[in-house]
């Protein structure tokens, strides 16, 4: 049921929603737009925004009901790891339809039911026969509006949750970006990971009255977009949205998320993993948030590939020649609020550590001081084009696609914007990205090894 996003090599686009009126759906993209879909869009009048996006043929349709909250909106002390926490709270069922029988009535439709938790947002997710959408609809909006558990289901679920949480501490690379976030954040919430402070997420069983004021303040229809993709007609769709969601009441209160202060100077961090584990390295720079229109901010999507790619001079002579590490890879800063853009190496021997180390410094002294070869550029370009069209091959995929980025942006403007940009991106364009980027006052190098 539950997944977890932690950063990824992935390009993390966006989409804006421009409100139509509540009469009408308003078309969004026209046919030459980038996009090769229709969309249609209506903002009810209690706020909720819903997009269609019709593709006839498959008979499938795919629902996500996106929740504009992660992570990142647990800024009280003390009380991260709710955006998760409910993530699997969602599942408990209502006065109306408990667990036990919306579980029956998903399998009896042979639907796809899940969700997953990140920073910036928690998405729930339907693969269904586009013949059951009304069934989806009246299961959906009833859970969002009217999730009712016990004291006794929510104390069991946070411990479920915990355990969770220790299971994900197995993982190497969960306690490096656990401690990434950490020492990287001082203010911004950031500074915890998606399952939240270990502290707290033990605390979580004694925090009943609290789990429903989060979800009162965050779980509304002004902080919620509702997408369906598929083989569904636009007008009846949105006539049976506005039936099913729109007594679903306003009163989302906007988090107060702290501003991380300028980092003024390196950060150091070391991981004593108690496993068996190949040594990690990590340097991580502050980077900006998500901004599809600036050309700087696209360039480093460009430049994540050219400098540390598979085909990179780096990966080439770290992996291929000298086989020092296993893998070699880069994580652009794609999210709501400035984040980090990290190069990370799975290193073959932790003798070789300090080496790793300066051939990694070496790329990006290079990246910062020589443009970068106009045709790689120009390669890297296009299959960031070509890879995001190439994905959109069925209603699920194309919802996939699509919920990470209205839920970081929240526009669905932004993907003409991102790809507008993209075609703007040029070797000088991407050298002063990393420029601009690549400052070792506010870097945190982070290595993991084996407990001795």
């Amino acid at each position: 049921m539950s997944r977890i996003h932690l950063p990824a090599i992935a390009l993390a686009l966006a989409l804006a929603l421009l409100p139509s009126s509540p009469a009408s759906a308003r078309r969004v993209a026209p046919p030459a737009a980038f996009f090769p879909f229709p969309v249609h869009q209506r903002q009810l009048p209690n706020g909720l925004t819903a997009i269609i996006i019709p593709i006839p043929g498959s008979g499938l349709a795919s629902v996500r009901t996106i929740i504009r909250t992660g992570s990142r909106d647990e800024y009280e002390p003390g009380r991260s790891g709710f955006a998760h926490f409910f993530e699997h709270m969602m599942f408990r069922g209502t006065k109306k339809v408990p667990a036990d029988e919306r579980e029956r009535i998903v399998t009896s439709m042979g639907a796809s039911s899940n969700a997953y938790t990140s920073g910036d947002m928690t998405v729930y997710e339907f693969d269904i026969a586009a013949e059951d959408l009304e069934k989806v609809m009246d299961l959906e909006s009833d859970r969002f509006m009217n999730l009712a558990y016990t004291q006794e289901q929510f104390q069991t679920e946070a411990g479920a949750v915990y355990g969770e949480y220790r299971k994900n501490r197995a993982n190497p690379f969960f306690q490096l970006f656990e401690k990434v976030s950490e020492t990287a954040f001082t203010k911004h919430t950031y500074g915890h990971t998606t399952m939240g402070f270990e502290r707290d997420i033990s605390n979580m069983p004694k925090m009943l009255d609290y789990s429903k004021a989060f979800f009162g303040r965050y779980y509304r229809p002004e902080n919620a977009l509702l997408l369906i993709v598929g083989d569904v007609p636009v007008e009846p769709t949105l006539a049976m949205v506005d039936r099913y969601w729109a007594a679903w009441k306003r009163g989302y209160v906007a988090p107060k998320v702290p501003v991380e202060p300028a980092q003024t100077a390196e950060r150091k961090v070391e991981i004593a993993y108690e496993g068996r584990a190949l040594p990690v390295l990590s340097l991580s720079y502050k980077a900006g948030a998500m901004a599809p229109r600036d050309v700087s901010w696209v360039s480093q999507l460009v430049l994540s590939e050219v400098a540390f790619g598979t085909t990179s001079e780096l990966y080439k002579t770290l992996v291929l020649e000298q086989q020092l590490v296993q893998r070699v890879m880069a994580s652009p800063a794609t999210d709501r609020d400035p984040s980090l853009f990290s190069i990370t190496a799975v290193v073959n021997d932790a003798a070789k550590l300090d080496e790793v180390q300066r051939a990694m410094e070496a790329a990006i002294e290079r990246a910062r001081t020589v443009a970068a070869d106009p045709k790689r550029v120009a390669e890297v370009v296009a299959n960031l084009r070509n890879e995001f069209l190439l994905k959109l091959t069925t209603p699920s995929a194309v919802a996939d696609e699509l919920a990470p980025f209205i839920a970081t942006a929240g526009s669905i403007a932004a993907i003409d914007d991102l790809y507008t940009t993209l075609a703007k991106v040029t070797p000088q364009t991407v050298r002063t990205a990393a420029i601009k980027l690549f400052d070792t006052r506010r870097r945190t190098v982070a290595t993991l090894r084996e407990k001795k």
